[in-house]
């Protein structure tokens, strides 16, 4: 049974693990006013953690309701991604999107970032099969 849940352990929290993806980005995602970037995780788990700056997203309320968005989509599928550590990037225009847009950005988003996950990791594999 799948647990959809979002405790602690799918949460980058430290500063150690946002500069690892920062400097280690293998993958990356664009969607409206937002860019995912991802590398494969140290843990056996798919993790997820926020830069939502002022300077691109003015008010708080705005900040959590676009956090908010991106945690429940998250939440619901988090079993289709493979074990890598995601940084949802606010960019120029985040504070344009919508909520409904927001959430049909990511449900595109989400099994692309996969795919790309995939491909590089049967990519990968083959390559070491055939040395």
């Amino acid at each position: 049974m799948k647990i959809f849940g979002y405790p602690r352990q799918l949460r980058l929290l430290k500063p150690g693990d946002f500069r690892y993806v920062f400097e280690n980005t293998h993958y990356k995602v664009y969607c409206p006013g937002f860019l995912l970037l991802a590398t494969p995780s140290r843990h056996k788990v798919t993790r997820l953690g926020f830069v939502i700056g002022k300077k691109n997203v003015k008010l708080a309320v705005n900040r959590n309701r676009i956090k908010r968005i991106f945690r429940e989509s998250f939440r619901l599928n988090q079993h289709q991604l493979p074990s890598i550590d995601i940084i949802v990037l606010a960019i120029k225009g985040a504070n344009q999107v919508t909520t409904d847009e927001l959430s049909k950005s990511l449900t595109e988003a989400w099994p692309q970032l996969g795919r790309r996950v995939n491909k590089a990791t049967a990519k990968l594999s083959s390559s070491i099969k055939r040395q």
